[in-house]
């Protein structure tokens, strides 16, 4: 499909010094050294698209990289028309299991009604199965997901830098890769819940593989995505650090749990990637 028009249409709304000036407010914030009571980041003013924007699927841009740059930009055109005060920002968007998927597991994609990321369904034979992945060592990246979502990232550097002002203010942010726990509770499946009680060092030994293939998948991810600042973007908000660990299994364990199974793989990524932050629903 022909990018050029919405390219170029979002190329002519940004301006350098309104997104200058709103990044070194979000600096200031997230250094502590802003100077009022709350922080309510805003553009001055809003700036429409000349153009119609199409509405795209996420299945459609799942299949195809350009529909993938529109979906996304797509996102950044309603900031700017909108005129609020998050940053410009995309990322390869194919859902939570990325990181499931070079293990191995079944994707499991919604019907384009419901218009919702694809999921996984656990690894097949349990905990023989696990043993096995833990048998076979760091997946393949370009495995499942993987590839799609590497070249992806290539796609948005590519296609970006024939335009500067999006090339300096668009921000591509890392790929879900959930947090390592999140990942071990995809692959594995709800017998979970009970495994990390019967299981624990099976499940610690899984987890020391998960870490290392996120770590390992980052690293070619920053390969082909440097980053450009100790700070980065995710989901229109600027955080210290690299990485966004995303921990919605936290809520289901306790403290103490937490601080077995979840804090010293989290740790070591942090550590490996300069920081980040945490997120997690429930």
């Amino acid at each position: 499909m022909n990018l050029a028009p919405y390219l170029e249409d979002l190329e002519a709304r940004i301006d350098d010094r309104v997104e200058d000036e709103l990044l070194n407010q979000w600096i200031k914030f997230v250094n502590g050294e802003w100077p009022e009571e709350f922080f309510r980041p805003a553009r001055p003013e809003k700036s429409p698209p000349k153009i119609d924007w199409p509405n795209i699927t996420i299945n459609e841009a799942i299949a195809d990289h350009d529909k993938m740059i529109l979906s996304q930009l797509a996102s950044c055109s309603a900031t700017l028309a909108a005129g609020t005060g998050k940053m410009l920002c995309v990322r390869s968007n194919y859902g939570t299991s990325i990181l499931p998927s070079l293990f191995g597991v079944k994707l499991f994609f919604m019907d384009d009604r419901y218009n919702t990321l694809p999921t996984s369904y656990p690894i097949e034979n349990g905990k023989e199965g696990i043993r096995e992945l833990l048998k076979q060592g760091v997946p393949d990246l370009s495995r499942g997901l993987g590839a799609k979502t590497l070249e992806m990232g290539q796609r948005f550097v590519e296609v970006f830098a024939q335009y500067p002002k999006i090339k300096k203010h668009v921000h591509i942010y890392h790929p879900d890769l959930q947090g390592p726990m999140d990942v071990c509770e995809v692959i594995w499946g709800s017998q979970l819940f009970l495994d990390i009680m019967d299981e624990p060092n099976l499940m610690k030994d899984f987890l020391e593989l998960i870490t290392e293939t996120y770590i390992a998948f980052m690293k070619e991810w920053q390969r082909i995505v440097p980053p450009q600042t100790p700070w980065s973007v995710h989901w229109g908000v600027v955080q210290k650090g690299q990485v966004m660990l995303r921990n919605d299994s936290a809520v289901n364990f306790s403290p103490g749990m937490f601080a077995e199974f979840f804090r010293p793989y989290d740790q070591r990524i942090l550590e490996e990637f300069g920081g980040g932050s945490m997120h997690y629903c429930g």
